[in-house]
């Protein structure tokens, strides 16, 4: 682990791109009433050529646009959106460009904060188009509620191990979390560089569940602060690649159960996960 500096109260956003469109001025203007404080917003892209919204934003005067030049995923693009910020930045919200903020959310966020010196990621009330509460807070999987939920999740949605591992009981509150949806949190930089940030094995999906499991080994806690709601649109930059999404979640879960549970022992286990995976995979594409 490396060393990091200490870190200013400056709040930041980086924002990850992919032919944003009109979802990206949306989510700037919303942003404008979402604190009272100054924010220096982070434009990081993964090669949206031709894509107007960006030039446009950039013209903003607290937007900086980084051009990474090829889709390097999430993960990667968020990393490197935070690292171009300066020591005077201790809060960095990383979030989706489909988004719309609330009026005063952010400062929540940020008031939820307060209250909690051991949090290192802090993630809003979620909610779709239609008011639905998206289950943004969520345990850590494990190998019987993974499989439950795999297996029963499109077919039987109220299955035992869909709902423990959702998470979804009664009214939102404030508590801590096995991990937070990474459309939209605020990170604690010293947290956040405390575990290097995403791991870039990830080009996208479980990016959020292995970093909210790493900074809960390193002594943070992952806080749902539902006192902060944002409207997510959801799906925009992957609606084109269904498919190929699809394939990339089946592999992003698949490394997050290897990474931890190595040896000998585990082996078969992870071959019949691997199999079933790839099933289920198949299954799958052959609907669409």
């Amino acid at each position: 682990m490396t060393e990091h500096p200490s870190y200013g109260d400056g709040l930041a956003v980086v924002t990850v791109t992919y032919f944003p469109g009109e979802t990206l001025e949306k989510f700037l203007d919303t942003l404008e009433k979402a604190t009272d404080r100054d924010v220096q917003v982070v434009v990081a892209d993964n090669d949206s050529t031709g894509d107007d919204a960006l030039d446009k934003a950039a013209r903003r005067d607290n937007v900086k646009l980084l051009r990474i030049g090829e889709n390097v995923g999430y993960g990667t693009a968020a990393n490197r959106g935070v690292a171009e910020l300066d020591d005077g930045y201790g809060w960095v919200v990383v979030v989706n460009p489909d988004l719309e903020w609330e009026p005063g959310s952010l400062d929540a966020l940020l008031e939820v904060a307060e209250r909690w010196p051991r949090g290192g990621a802090f993630g809003p009330l979620i909610h779709d188009l239609d008011g639905t509460v998206y289950p943004s807070a969520r345990l850590l999987p494990s190998f019987g509620r993974g499989i439950g939920h795999a297996a029963f999740g499109k077919i039987w949605p109220g299955n035992p191990w869909t709902r423990q591992y959702r998470q979804e009981t009664g009214t939102p509150v404030e508590r801590t979390a096995g991990w937070l949806s990474g459309s939209c949190q605020l990170f604690r930089r010293e947290a956040f560089d405390s575990v290097d940030g995403f791991d870039t094995r990830y080009f996208m999906y479980f990016e959020d569940v292995d970093l909210g499991d790493r900074l809960t080994r390193a002594g943070w806690l992952n806080v749902y602060a539902p006192s902060s709601s944002v409207m997510h649109i959801g799906g925009h930059s992957t609606s084109q690649a269904s498919e190929k999404m699809l394939r990339v979640h089946h592999e992003s879960a698949y490394r997050y159960l290897a990474d931890r549970h190595r040896g000998l022992l585990w082996k078969p286990v992870l071959l019949a996960v691997k199999a079933g995976l790839a099933l289920r995979l198949k299954l799958e594409t052959r609907q669409k």
